[in-house]
């Protein structure tokens, strides 16, 4: 068994002991040692010296009321503490043997060539789209006090500190532990699409801002070092996006009112952020020598600081663009300013001269300073910090168009056949008249459709990205948008993505992409360039995990061949979520695992909920995970893993068949699934958590077949029977031991896409616990479910003995002990919550109601078993 590094391990002590000092001080004696008592009994259960856990749940049983939540707030925040000493670790130097970005370069130089590898460096495009998808529990407040947290503990290791410095840090410390305690960590109120682009906007100003620029700074060093060649000043390797007041498939809360707000915050922050540089920049560069160029463009044609002088006209510019956004924003009803800052161009010229004049005037490691940083952050951030992505249900245009067509007494477009629908598109849109009556008679969905489109054609082009089609099932799904965005006044080519998310949808997608690329006018609307979204959190509900991932390789090496024919410059958009059953899993394995020729140097994600966090969430982590997705995708690029052996695909594909069917015979075939799935679970509970703008659900009503993919991950996660994200894995690995247990090894050693689902299956089994969900199960769920539920917990057993054998190990995760050992001391900490969450949900759905306090206990509970487990959805 793996231990824990000495410095997380230390850490994690000072902070328990801390947390511990304060709940004595706040809480008292008494509660403290029942606390202790509750920790160490689940600690001897956990090693094993304690037989079973009915010792435990009597204990927990015999809690006063007015104790529970204290005790409940307890264990979160232990669990909240430990992974933020996991994050503080894990993106220090100890945790950094050596620098896997630079080791990578060293080798990529000598297999494939500098020149080629320069060229890749050059060019590679990494597209980080943050998205406001319901996940982060925790609160922002909270979030602030955790980032402290780690940058104290990171201060504490310093090697010069003196005696009295060390007593302030350790002081903070203390302070705030302190302020956590006496912190509601649960929101009263959902957050609006505004503060959750607000959020968004915070990590890019207190972690991102810093990262981007000093990655690139750390790339273009690399490149000098090993390939003796300085990286392009203009180097984009990453750009960021978000959907947060963008995304409003399902959400009626994301308005076309709302996107022009997160439109009109990001330029603001923009502005703020870059006024901030420049006011910095100003005292740098004190210098008097410069080109006659740079003089040239002085009012005067000369001054004693001219750099100074060219900096204060863009200042100017970047207060007049604050002044007014600001006054925009608290609702004066504005034009847009001459002389505000319209276009990136508007940043970079004046920048870029002095950068040249730097350079010619002999001040080279100057013009490689901070000026260079801020001119990176304009590539990376633009002049809204990240242009946003319009998400829209597929369903939404074709009411629009149905409604249209109707009043035009043309007939009902929802009624035509797909023939027909792209007929009429594509004569729209090659005709000059235009189709939009003035007024008519037209639904509120539809008007808020029409309405966000005019907004779109209202602001500036760089403020926006790509429009995504949720549930695209067909060509004239992408037809319909270009259609409406015209008619609308945008007079941009906006890039229109389909996303597939469903199994049918994945098999089906190569085949309306060859129908759109065959079209004239989509040939000359998207210029041979294309994304294509491919989703996992839905395909993964509809079809189960194995089949899902399948369908999704398959999915994208048919476009790749694809758009190879058409000569399409092809992005594949991945919609990944946090955990392995919505896509998630580490970056590495997740880009190894990609079918040849789909990263080809570029590739776009989504970044979501408490990922955000974890990932980017402080600068020194931030740094390692842009590091981390360079490398994963500079490796899929030049050593991409070959295409599967024939036989290989003719086993999965019926592993695939075998692990469907086991899927759906249970989620849409076993009558009481449905009952058995809404008893064990929170998932009617969750909606108390106020977790974001978007309803649970994509409508009002509707089973679990309309829930939505992030609270049916979450519920399950809450139970750790983890179900989504192994659900007929255990039917495909029988199918293929009975049928050819060889090739089964051959795949597992020689193909890099079953191994990593095979080690991602591995972690979810390793943090599930079948004797947990029992425990729901006796307490929640009625005799005539029990026997489903008992079928499905043998079934995890099962899957894991399998996973065993076929790897030849005699336990889960005995090649990531790290992980074991982290699962480990979690466990004597999410035990006690599960057990009490059963019996909250018990007493609240026996009575109909319990007390604000014990609500609040409930409700804790779920924060805290989502931080143990590291993730929501």
């Amino acid at each position: 068994m793996g231990k824990l590094p000495e410095r997380l391990r230390e850490n994690v002590r000072i902070l328990g002991d801390l947390l511990g000092e304060t709940l004595l001080e706040h809480e008292g004696p008494a509660l403290f040692r029942k606390v202790e008592e509750i920790r160490a009994l689940a600690k001897s259960l956990n090693k094993g010296t304690a037989s079973d856990a009915s010792q435990l749940v009597d204990l927990l049983s015999q809690l006063e009321d007015k104790d529970i939540l204290p005790i409940v707030r307890a264990f979160n925040q232990f669990l909240n503490l430990a992974n933020i000493a996991d994050l503080e670790y894990f993106s220090s130097a100890d945790a950094q043997d050596n620098d896997g970005l630079d080791t990578l370069l060293t080798k990529l130089s000598s297999d494939v060539g500098k020149d080629q590898l320069y060229d890749l460096m050059s060019t590679l495009r990494i597209d980080l789209v943050l998205t406001a998808h319901p996940t982060e529990v925790t609160r922002r407040t909270l979030i602030r006090k955790y980032e402290k947290i780690a940058r104290t503990l990171s201060d504490l290791t310093r090697g010069d500190l003196l005696t009295y410095e060390s007593n302030k840090l350790q002081g903070r410390l203390h302070r705030l532990v302190e302020e956590v305690w006496n912190t509601n960590e649960i929101r009263d109120e959902r957050p609006t699409a505004v503060d959750e682009a607000k959020w968004g906007f915070a990590v890019i100003e207190n972690s991102l801002w810093h990262a981007v620029p000093d990655f690139i700074r750390h790339f273009d060093r690399l490149s000098r070092r090993r390939l003796g060649q300085a990286l392009p000043l203009d180097l984009q390797p990453f750009k960021f996006y978000s959907w947060m007041g963008g995304d409003r498939d399902g959400n009626p809360n994301v308005t076309h009112k709302v996107t022009e707000e997160v439109i009109m915050l990001g330029r603001w922050k923009a502005a703020d952020l870059y006024l901030q540089d420049l006011y910095e920049l100003g005292g740098d560069l004190s210098m008097h020598e410069a080109s006659d160029e740079l003089l040239a463009n002085l009012p005067d044609g000369a001054s004693p600081t001219p750099y100074r002088e060219r900096l204060h006209a863009l200042r100017k510019r970047l207060e007049v663009t604050l002044d007014w956004t600001e006054r925009t924003l608290a609702g004066e009803k504005l034009p847009e300013p001459e002389n505000a800052i319209h276009h990136r161009d508007d940043l970079l010229k004046p920048l870029l001269d002095i950068h040249s004049s730097l350079i010619e005037s002999g001040f080279e490691h100057i013009a490689n300073g901070p000026i260079s940083d801020t001119l990176r952050r304009i590539y990376a951030f633009g002049i809204s910090l990240a242009p946003l992505d319009i998400r829209q249900d597929s369903d939404r245009h074709v009411q629009v168009l149905d409604e249209l067509t109707n009043y035009l007494e043309m007939g009902s477009y929802r009624e035509w056949d797909e023939e027909k629908r792209q007929a009429f598109l594509l004569e729209q849109l090659n005709s000059k008249r235009p189709l939009l009556p003035a007024n008519w008679p037209v639904s509120d969905d539809s008007a808020e459709v029409l309405a966000t489109c005019k907004a779109i054609a209202r602001q500036p082009q760089e403020t926006l990205s790509h429009y995504v089609i949720s549930m695209a099932r067909q060509a004239s799904d992408v037809l319909s948008v270009a259609l409406l965005l015209k008619e609308s006044g945008v007079t941009w080519d906006m890039p229109i993505v389909p996303l597939f998310e469903t199994l049918s949808d994945l098999e089906n997608g190569a085949s309306v992409m060859n129908t759109l690329w065959q079209m004239h006018w989509y040939q000359r609307y998207t210029q041979g360039h294309q994304t294509v979204m491919i989703g996992y959190s839905d395909s993964a509900k509809d079809a189960g995990k194995f089949s899902a991932t399948w369908a999704q390789y398959k999915c994208q090496e048919k476009l790749v061949d694809l758009a190879n024919q058409y000569e399409i410059n092809l992005v594949l958009f991945h919609g990944r979520g946090g955990t392995v059953g919505r896509g998630g899993g580490p970056v590495e394995k997740a880009m190894a695992s990609q079918p040849p020729g789909s990263v080809a140097g570029r590739i776009r994600v989504t970044e979501q909920g408490e990922m955000i966090r974890y990932k980017f969430g402080l600068p020194r982590v931030a740094f390692r995970s842009l590091s981390n997705y360079a490398c994963a995708t500079i490796k899929a690029t030049v050593t991409p893993n070959p295409a599967p052996k024939e036989q290989w695909r003719a086993l999965i594909e019926d592993m695939s068949d075998a692990s469907l069917e086991g899927y759906r015979s249970i989620v849409r075939g076993h009558k009481h699934f449905v009952p058995y799935f809404r008893s064990l679970t929170p998932e009617q509970e969750l909606n108390k958590l106020a977790l974001g703008s978007r309803p649970a659900k994509r409508k009002a009503t509707g089973g679990v077949e309309s829930l939505r993919a992030i609270p049916w991950v979450f519920a399950w996660t809450q139970v750790r029977l983890n179900l989504p994200g192994w659900l007929g894995a255990h039917q495909a690995l029988q199918h293929a031991l009975k049928e050819q247990p060889d090739l089964l090894q051959e795949m597992l050693t020689e193909w890099p896409f079953f191994s990593s689902f095979i080690d991602l299956l591995e972690m979810v089994l390793g943090k599930a616990d079948s004797a947990i969900c029992g425990h729901y199960e006796r307490q929640l769920v009625d005799e005539e479910y029990r026997d489903l539920g008992e079928f499905l917990r043998g079934d995890l057993v099962a899957l894991a003995q399998l996973i065993k054998e076929i790897k030849n190990q005699p336990a889960l995760l005995e090649d990531d002990p790290m992980l074991q050992q982290s699962i480990n001391v979690r466990k004597p900490y999410i035990d006690p919550l599960n057990y009490l969450q059963a019996e909250l949900l018990k007493r609240e759905r026996s009575a109909g109601e319990i007390s604000p306090e014990l609500e609040q206990a409930l409700k804790v509970t779920m924060a805290g078993i989502s931080a143990g487990m590291r993730n929501t959805g």
